[in-house]
């Protein structure tokens, strides 16, 4: 049996053209981090920025099993730098495993690094607490709950539903834990808000803007729950977008305003584009059809998978091709029982995705999926997909970029290695760093 270190080294070998730090990101990404006591975060109180748990758990136990990481949280983010592979900095977010490979300490000077079979292969900068977390809004809740920021400060995560109207498991996307995550928080007297009123949003972005004089943050999304009958007396489209053109009232232009939602029909995507939304993410989870069944039942139901593909294009009039850029989750495609046998039976069918909304202009993005235990599919496939997968994945997404003429996605910040921030995919990290910089203006403008 091959070591882990061994099963990395002989990608990185076989993709030469894939780079290194994409490689260990995925694998970071699929297994997980264990952290010491020494490495875990003092929550607000401390220097270094807490995770916050902005949508899904991203943990592969749950809380009651973390130990010290269910008290002192893990950061939300680490950059890796240096080691036997001389990593560029690459920013991993962090998906807590304490039976993880993968194990960050430390050492003896005080400075952290990651180890893996006995050895070092990274030092480990943790992201620092950003002032706007020191300040608390008017009614004693804090900015990390109500806007926290990731991607090492790039975007505002709003989840202001934080439960989803698929429910159950004739519902629920086989893969995801939204509506577990928020039932242990609960469960723990954690402050985890179900509907986060419009008001709390703007004074927590009023707080960030006032302090955040640097402007890291760039991009906010609006997101949460699908919505399948109202909130607040709103049906989906008028429920988020109110909070986008409240946003926008308040801070017009200041950031890229984004949103994760169903695909809806095309004279409410117009809805969120007249609010000010200027990004949307219709996320369409796994291409196969037959596996989509089986993965969302819950979408196939209400909207269909067909139907589904028809909005997205209906979207693209709306807010130009460039700008609607759907998620899959990458590696529920070999999900056992139901998933494909082999890599190359994956790999396949995803890259038949992948030319069907290319060729039209729209360019997907992925999620590396995260086995959360409390879920069926990760419950049954604990460790997720073949490594493999996961690097012929980024193979294919460049090679279908470039084949159809174009350029990484807006809202991303900066591509390339060394220099990609989103941190839950190494899609960022594997395309060409001088496609974007200059798309970012495009994107803000729109």
């Amino acid at each position: 049996m091959n070591t882990r270190t061994e099963q990395v080294e002989g990608l990185i070998a076989r993709f030469p053209h894939i780079p290194r730090e994409a490689v260990l990101k995925e694998d970071l990404l699929r297994t997980g981090i264990a952290f010491d006591d020494s490495a875990l975060t003092d929550n607000l109180e401390g220097e270094v920025k807490p995770k916050s748990y902005f949508i899904f758990s991203f943990d592969q136990k749950p809380l009651k099993e973390l130990g010290t990481a269910a008290i002192r949280r893990p950061p939300e983010e680490v950059a890796l730098t240096g080691g036997p592979w001389e990593l560029r900095r690459t920013i991993v977010s962090v998906r807590t495993n304490p039976d993880s490979p993968y194990r960050i300490t430390r050492g003896e000077a005080g400075t952290l690094q990651m180890w893996l079979d006995g050895r070092v292969i990274a030092d480990v900068a943790l992201p620092p607490m950003p002032e706007y977390y020191r300040h608390g809004l008017a009614n004693g809740k804090t900015v990390m709950e109500t806007a926290p920021t990731i991607q090492w400060g790039y975007l505002i995560y709003l989840t202001v539903l934080r439960l989803c109207q698929y429910f159950g498991a004739k519902e629920e996307c086989q893969y995801c834990d939204i509506n577990h995550n928020w039932r242990q928080h609960k469960q723990e007297g954690r402050p985890y808000t179900g509907v986060k009123p419009v008001e709390d949003v703007l004074e927590a972005l009023a707080i960030i803007d006032r302090y955040d004089t640097a402007r890291v943050s760039q991009a906010y999304t609006l997101t949460g729950g699908s919505v399948t009958s109202k909130v607040d007396g709103l049906a989906e489209a008028d429920f988020y977008g109110r909070y986008a053109q409240a946003i926008e009232e308040r801070f017009p232009g200041r950031w890229i305003g984004k949103v994760v939602a169903q695909a809806l029909p095309r004279e409410e995507v117009q809805r969120y584009h007249d609010y000010g939304i200027r990004i949307y993410h219709p996320n369409y989870e796994v291409w196969d059809k037959r596996l989509f069944e089986i993965i969302c039942p819950g979408k196939e139901r209400y909207v269909g998978r067909e139907e589904w593909h028809r909005r997205i294009f209906d979207a693209a009039e709306v807010f130009g091709p460039r700008y609607v850029i759907p998620n899959f989750v990458a590696g529920v495609e070999m999900a056992k029982p139901f998933g494909f046998a082999t890599v190359d039976e994956a790999i396949a069918s995803t890259a038949e995705g992948l030319n069907h909304f290319m060729s039209r202009g729209i360019t997907p993005r992925f999620t590396t999926w995260c086995p959360e235990p409390s879920t069926p599919l990760g419950k049954d496939n604990p460790e997720g997909a073949p490594l493999e997968y996961h690097i012929r994945l980024l193979e294919v997404y460049r090679e279908t970029l470039e084949k159809h003429g174009l350029r990484p996605p807006p809202g991303y910040g900066v591509a390339g290695p060394g220099n990609a921030v989103f941190s839950v995919s190494s899609f960022m990290d594997t395309l060409s760093p001088e496609a974007v910089t200059a798309e970012e203006a495009v994107g803000a403008g729109a």
